[in-house]
């Protein structure tokens, strides 16, 4: 069990950014990855569509054999983390937009998120667990935002404009954090550093492989007797073309780790 895989599956190549980092920290065990590409994205989708999409993904990585299931999209596991949790026996790990980190760093904060992550109720429990009615809190739905990064389009004008017009309507100036509510836009922090300059970006990418560690751990799932030389594999359903963009952006993202863990 213990060699066996640890599975990651996102509508797209916004969950590379967790697993880049997942490989980073756990170097020894060996990962599986699902893009979805052939039905991104899932942010704008329905919840039962966006449920459907992930039980077949988690039945394809489960059928593989792997030994723990990361949801490494926050609309995914907005809406469907439940019924896979219900549906495997395996561990099932998910992924929140990090809002208590963000509020505890005071000032006015922006969730940036999909539409979908937005209006589900797992998403607003969560807001009302950590916001009290004095924190100034803004959500912005970015739609059309993940198409580009599903094209490789993670930088330039084409994505600086979607960018300004999401932002036309808010008050950059006073925005002191950003919650990157998404996986994808991680790929573009730079652009958004650039935009947004003295701004902090925070995402849930460490605190969602922090809590993969401590689950392997406590379940006894940890590839003992190896300090290194764990594998990673990539599948897309979208064809060679989609899988070509996911590997050249996974090592993006593995360069965007280097240094910050």
């Amino acid at each position: 069990m213990q060699e066996k895989p640890i599975a990651f599956f996102d509508s797209g190549a916004g969950g590379l950014t967790v697993l880049a980092l997942a490989a980073r920290m756990l170097p020894a065990e060996n990962f599986l990855y699902f893009g979805d590409t052939a039905n991104a994205p899932y942010g704008s989708k329905d919840k039962e569509e966006v449920r459907a999409l992930s039980l077949q993904a988690a039945e394809l990585l489960v059928e593989k054999g792997c030994k723990a299931l990361v949801v490494a999209c926050n609309t995914a596991t907005s809406a469907a983390v439940d019924l896979l949790r219900e549906k495997f026996t395996l561990p099932v790990i998910g992924m929140e937009p990090a809002i208590k980190p963000a509020l505890a760093e005071g000032g006015k904060v922006l969730v940036m998120a999909t539409p979908l992550t937005l209006r589900e109720k797992k998403f607003r429990q969560l807001y009302n667990r950590y916001a009290t009615a004095t924190d100034e809190v803004t959500l912005l739905p970015c739609p059309g935002l993940v198409e580009l990064i599903e094209q490789g389009i993670i930088s330039g004008p084409a994505l600086e404009n979607v960018l300004t017009k999401l932002f036309s309507e808010v008050n950059t100036k006073e925005i002191t954090t950003v919650v990157l509510g998404c996986t994808h836009y991680l790929f573009i922090k730079a652009t958004l550093q650039k935009m947004l300059p003295g701004v902090k970006f925070i995402d849930g990418n460490l605190g969602t492989v922090r809590q993969l560690q401590r689950v392997l751990t406590a379940k006894k799932l940890s590839r003992s007797g190896h300090k290194s030389g764990g594998q990673v594999e990539i599948l897309a359903s979208g064809g060679e073309a989609s899988l070509d963009l996911l590997k050249k952006l996974y090592a993006i993202a593995s360069a965007q780790w280097e240094g910050e863990v």
